[in-house]
């Protein structure tokens, strides 16, 4: 029984090892004068994603504390330093269509329709001949399967067959676990998505084998499950009470079991319940604004 989480960076944290994870390449880096943490995980081959749980291909984590901070003057670096991973993954692809995930309806769910929301779309324009130097965005928001009864795969299949990008981005709000991660962490992916894998909603991935073309994923996670707060509000315990008590009997559990013997303990009522933080109206507005004007300056280049 595994911790939710859609965050590679988290999956290989939860490998207690000193040693490299075999198939797995793990890098870091600080971006100049910002506090913002990279960290690219390349699964290499089929070993390396039966180890990690994770497709091959590439992740890159995005952290900092000023993400989840009102702060303005943040917003370009951490823009600038999105773009540029971005650029990486468009390379010399001229069209490009924008899917945003997610159910505008449910704050914690809206990032991927907001961002949609900020976009520059040029389609129209450069058909119309309006401009002549940028790369073809054409966007979507599909909805989810409550509101239009269809996979959000379904749709976007047919919408490439048709318009026929060169490349697929979508956008999506994930689950992470460990809460100091929420609305500080963007994750890309070139491997795609599963829409609601975080929060137990299996749908059909959307990724390259089922797509046509390549996909890249952007998300964030905005929720955390029940389960994993009273999993670290067993660590917080631990620590309280030091070498003695309850301490010696926890340290016994390995992960998996204390996220288990947590999930019991919540059973039946809360198991199944995510949680995010109060300020989720004013974050998810903010990040969406802040990754929406990164495929801007991407597509502009």
């Amino acid at each position: 029984m595994r911790v939710r989480t859609d965050l590679a960076l988290e999956m290989k944290e939860d490998i207690e090892t000193d040693e490299p994870i075999k198939g797995v390449h793990v890098s870091t880096k600080n971006n100049g004068d910002t506090d913002i943490l990279e960290t690219r995980i390349v699964v290499e081959n089929e070993e390396g994603a039966m180890n990690l749980g994770k497709p091959v291909g590439t992740y890159i984590t995005l952290e900092s504390e000023h993400l989840r901070e009102h702060d303005d003057s943040f917003h370009k670096p951490m823009t600038e330093v999105l773009s540029k991973n971005l650029k990486r993954f468009i390379g010399n692809k001229r069209r490009i269509m924008v899917a945003g995930l997610g159910n505008r309806e449910v704050t914690p769910d809206a990032l991927g329709p907001f961002v949609i929301d900020n976009l520059y779309v040029t389609r129209h324009l450069l058909r119309e001949g309006i401009i002549s130097h940028s790369i073809e965005v054409s966007a979507i928001a599909p909805g989810v399967m409550a509101q239009t009864g269809m996979e959000s795969l379904t749709i976007l299949q047919a919408l490439v067959d048709k318009i026929k990008p060169e490349l697929l981005i979508v956008i999506d709000a994930l689950a992470a676990r460990q809460s100091d991660r929420l609305n500080k962490t963007i994750q890309l992916a070139d491997t795609g998505i599963s829409p609601g894998s975080g929060v137990g909603n299996h749908r059909n991935a959307i990724n390259s084998e089922n797509i046509g073309i390549p996909v890249l994923a952007i998300g964030v996670p905005t929720v955390i499950s029940v389960p994993t707060i009273v999993n670290d509000a067993m660590d917080a315990m631990v620590d309280a009470f030091g070498k003695n008590g309850p301490k010696n009997v926890l340290k016994k559990f390995n992960e998996d079991e204390r996220y288990q013997l947590a999930c019991e303990m919540v059973t039946p009522y809360l198991e199944n319940m995510f949680v995010t933080p109060k300020d989720i109206d004013e974050a998810v507005k903010r990040i969406s604004y802040t990754i929406s004007e990164a495929i801007n300056e991407a597509a502009l280049a």
